[in-house]
């Protein structure tokens, strides 16, 4: 065969890599088109700002440098805001871990009522922020709230502020809402990661004389460990961006004791026209969630690789 003839085929086979391509592009661009602008773009901006003293009207002149992170990092209201945030994203996977993997073991059994079950239990988690926040406000109300009148009937007076007035319980209370309003999310992330673990693998425990505790520890947990992982992710990345339920509730008081990133970013954009500070805020917030994200793929989620060797087992 000549050579000329060899090269036909050849052609033939990039036209339609060439086609996918060209196709591919098409479909991915509305969506990259709409990342630059509502995303990349801001974030650009955010910086920009960062570096400017302005007051959110005008053009950018007064150049300030870093003078608006070193505001940020050296005010003690910023760093109590970020130490909130860390022990949210903490208590949150204390609290909603193992409630959530004990309810969905649970469920995942065949009971009556399983489906009324897992509904009730999901049921806050599709609730609007807004409105869990404002019911559990009313709830929480001093004296008067079905909290403290029912605290009031069994013979416990709650603080005389109420929960959420009062500094010392303010952050744990807040925690006690998030709780109850994510929870739901855990079961039923938890329970879909359940339907992939082999039911032949528990029958086998059970033929082999081990007790449902025992087989949920050596076999079903282990198996979750994905799903568990992924879970957390979430959760973590959630709690720094935490926002709306906290600006609800307390609005970051009484005296700062629930403030996070997010509100106090907020509270020096829009009430004190701080918008060189609160672009700082949100650029130092991006660098914090985003390096516990890569730190967290980088040591915890990279064993969910089919590629990954423990270092155990890694030839020397």
């Amino acid at each position: 065969m000549s050579p000329a003839r060899r090269v036909a085929p050849d052609r033939r086979r990039t036209k339609p890599n060439y086609r996918m391509g060209v196709e591919a592009t098409l479909f991915i661009a509305p969506a990259l088109i709409l990342f630059a602008v509502f995303v990349v773009w801001p974030m650009i901006r955010a910086v920009q700002f960062s570096l400017y003293k302005w007051k959110g009207y005008g053009p950018l002149v007064d150049f300030v440098g870093l003078k608006n992170y070193v505001s940020v990092l050296s005010n003690d209201v910023f760093t109590g805001a970020l130490m909130h945030n860390l022990i949210i994203v903490v208590a949150s996977i204390l609290m909603q871990l193992p409630l959530g993997l004990l309810i969905a073991l649970l469920l995942n059994r065949k009971m009556f009522g399983r489906g009324l079950l897992r509904t009730i239990v999901f049921v806050p988690y599709i609730l609007a922020e807004v409105i869990v926040a404002v019911v559990w406000f009313q709830l929480l109300q001093p004296k008067y709230g079905a909290i403290d009148t029912l605290l009031a009937s069994i013979g416990i007076k709650g603080p005389e502020q109420g929960f959420l007035g009062t500094p010392e319980y303010a952050l744990a209370t807040v925690m006690v809402v998030l709780t109850w309003k994510y929870l739901g999310f855990a079961v039923i992330l938890f329970l879909a990661g359940l339907q992939g673990v082999p039911e032949e693998l528990n029958e086998a425990a059970q033929i082999d004389g081990a007790s449902w505790w025992q087989t949920q520890r050596k076999i079903t947990i282990p198996l979750l460990g994905p799903t568990l992982r992924t879970w957390v992710f979430l959760s973590m990345v959630g709690s720094l961006q935490l926002f709306d339920m906290v600006w609800i509730l307390t609005k970051g008081g009484p005296a700062n004791s629930t403030t996070t990133m997010v509100t106090f970013l907020i509270t020096e954009g829009t009430k004190r026209s701080n918008f060189g500070i609160a672009s700082a805020a949100s650029v130092i917030l991006f660098v914090i969630a985003l390096t516990l994200a890569l730190l967290y793929q980088r040591f915890v989620m990279r064993r969910d690789n089919p590629d990954y060797v423990p270092r155990s087992q890694r030839s020397k």
